[in-house]
């Protein structure tokens, strides 16, 4: 019963001394902290606008067109589309 008893009170004032003990080592030390901080990577060509030519076949009414389409794709996510040229093929004929 002796024992348990000793052995309670230095673990309990083991446990108090510690953080003590640590918060005085944390107050002394003046030295600054260095934090380095990575730069990201340079990706190739970010930011700036790109623009795609393709073509595409459409159909208006019984006619078939080619269309000539100039996609351009901006730095913020938006994108344009314009028509260059429309060339109409020939007809389409519409199965019913």
């Amino acid at each position: 019963m002796k024992k348990a008893i000793i052995l309670s009170l230095m673990l309990g004032s083991a446990l108090v001394a510690l953080p003590a003990v640590e918060a005085n080592a944390a107050t002394t030390t003046v030295a600054p902290q260095v934090i380095t901080v990575r730069q990201r990577p340079v990706r190739y060509r970010r930011g700036r606008t790109r623009i795609v030519t393709s073509t595409r076949i459409t159909r208006v009414g019984a006619y078939r067109y080619r269309e000539t389409i100039r996609t351009t794709y901006f730095a913020n996510g938006r994108t344009r589309t314009q028509v260059i040229s429309r060339v109409r093929i020939g007809r389409g004929y519409r199965n019913y």
